[in-house]
């Protein structure tokens, strides 16, 4: 150990000469692209030619061999751009054929999956990817938070990826009304009627969205600008300036265990070939697996949209039921604009929290974060079905509180109540287990995250006709 060491010192104290010899590299590299090829003549010459390709400046020249390990990263910011390049490209071949006005556009779905050759296969990767980025940019948020990837220096980045994450979500929302059918034009409409709830604004916000009253021509038009171009170019550029403070930031986190303190020269290896032919694997078993899926399993497409019959139940987008959910309990500005608007402040403000110490590159934090984390995940999945319930057959703000505003009854009072009741989990865990700040706030964030998920499936797989409460199975 002490010998790996020893190389991984030498290694980190000769990287900064390396930026002083890159110059004359630049010449090096000139010569073989116009004039032949330049043969490295030793191991740091081929280094220094890799650092100067553009396609590989995103990455290091070596970092250290633990952080190759897959179980770290999982893959999923490189699986994430595969999905974005997977749905550039079907996106493109698309719109050869789709006519973005209602009077043609289901139409031309039909013909793109009856007629164009291997137009079906084309659109079911398409969608499919779409569905894939969200789960995985999820996935890959909690991986970076779980692994405290978001400490100092890294704290904007947080930002730039929570950003990316909503980027992705607007993608996929102004790319669901495209298809025109039933499905996607009524959970389009259930949708927008969110917005206005919005106190104020929420009628004009909403006209803006649907270009109008209602959901028609400029609503598609709107949608079909925003999903080909606006919101593909923000993710673009965001991606970009992402991957870009992932190289600038200082040091490549290495994982380690929650008893184990982090080495200060750790053995290092090549990003090329060591870290690429990973990527490469997990860019083609990617590809490999959404291929088949979606060979295997079509995208929906219901009957053409028919704005006057609502199918029974109209239900928003999945990733939007969570909100669908709390409209159900809460009072409208509560569900949709306060505690929405509350969860995303708190995303961003994650970095900028007190913390005892920087645990970056331990999953979990330590055993009692993990223990603390496993009740808290628990305490969700047993308490939000309850309260669910609860509110469902039992709980009735009118009637219990005759004569009180429902923004209060149904709004502020349980709103109050909720977060009372997190606060005092987030006291209790850290006196019952002498925690620190790290290791509640992550309880809590795990809390709530599950909680979101129950409603968020509650939604999906238990909610029928008339948004009443319903076995999965039964239709």
């Amino acid at each position: 150990m002490s010998e790996k060491r020893e190389r991984g010192k030498q290694t980190a104290e000769a990287e900064p000469a390396e930026s002083g010899e890159r110059q004359g590299v630049l010449s090096g590299v000139w010569h073989s692209i116009f004039r032949g090829p330049l043969v490295p003549r030793s191991d740091r010459d081929r280094k220094l030619i890799v650092v100067q390709n553009f396609l590989l400046h995103f990455r290091p020249v070596r970092l250290p061999e633990r952080s190759l390990r897959y179980t770290h990263t999982w893959g999923l910011g490189g699986m994430s751009l595969v999905l974005v390049l997977l749905l550039v490209a079907t996106g493109v071949l698309m719109m050869f054929v789709y006519q973005p006005s209602p009077e043609e556009a289901y139409g031309s779905i039909l013909a793109m999956r009856d007629e164009v050759l291997f137009g079906k296969l084309v659109r079911n990767v398409h969608h499919w990817s779409a569905n894939f980025l969200v789960i995985v940019a999820l996935l890959h948020l909690l991986r970076v938070y779980f692994t405290g990837a978001f400490h100092t220096p890294r704290q904007f980045n947080w930002i730039i990826g929570v950003t990316l994450l909503l980027c992705i979500l607007a993608s996929n929302f102004t790319g669901y009304l495209l298809p025109w059918d039933q499905l996607s034009y009524w959970a389009i409409t259930i949708s927008t009627s969110m917005i206005g709830y919005v106190p104020l604004a929420g009628e004009w916000l909403q006209g803006v969205v649907r270009g109008g009253t209602d959901i028609g021509s400029a609503t598609l038009i709107t949608f079909y600008t925003l999903h080909t171009t606006v919101v593909p170019v923000t993710i673009v550029v965001l991606m970009a300036f992402h991957f870009w403070r992932v190289r600038k930031a200082r040091g490549v986190i290495v994982p380690r265990g929650p008893d184990e303190e982090p080495e200060e020269y750790p053995e290092r290896v090549l990003a090329l070939p060591n870290l690429l032919l990973r990527e490469l694997a997990v860019a083609l078993a990617l590809v490999a697996f959404v291929l088949v899926f979606s060979v295997v399993f079509n995208a929906p497409l219901g009957n053409e949209a028919n704005p006057g019959m609502s199918p029974n139940p109209a239900k928003a987008p999945w990733y939007f039921m969570g909100i669908q959910e709390l409209l159900l309990h809460f009072h409208p500005f509560f569900a949709v604009v306060l505690i929405p608007l509350l969860i995303a402040g708190a995303l961003l403000a994650i970095p900028y929290l007190r913390y005892d110490s920087d645990a970056s590159g331990v999953l979990l934090l330590s055993h009692r974060g993990r223990r603390m984390a496993a009740i808290a995940a628990v305490t969700a999945v047993v308490v939000t079905p309850v309260l669910i319930v609860l509110d469902e057959f039992w709980f009735d703000a009118g009637a219990w509180l005759p004569g009180m505003p429902s923004v209060v009854s149904n709004g502020l009072l349980p709103t109050v109540v909720l977060a009372a009741a997190l606060a005092g989990f987030y006291v209790a865990l850290k006196r019952r287990y002498a925690a620190s700040n790290n290791e509640a706030i992550q309880a809590s964030f795990v809390l709530l995250l599950t909680a979101l998920a129950v409603l968020t499936a509650t939604g999906v797989w238990l909610r029928g006709p008339g948004m009443a409460l319903v076995w999965p199975w039964i239709s």
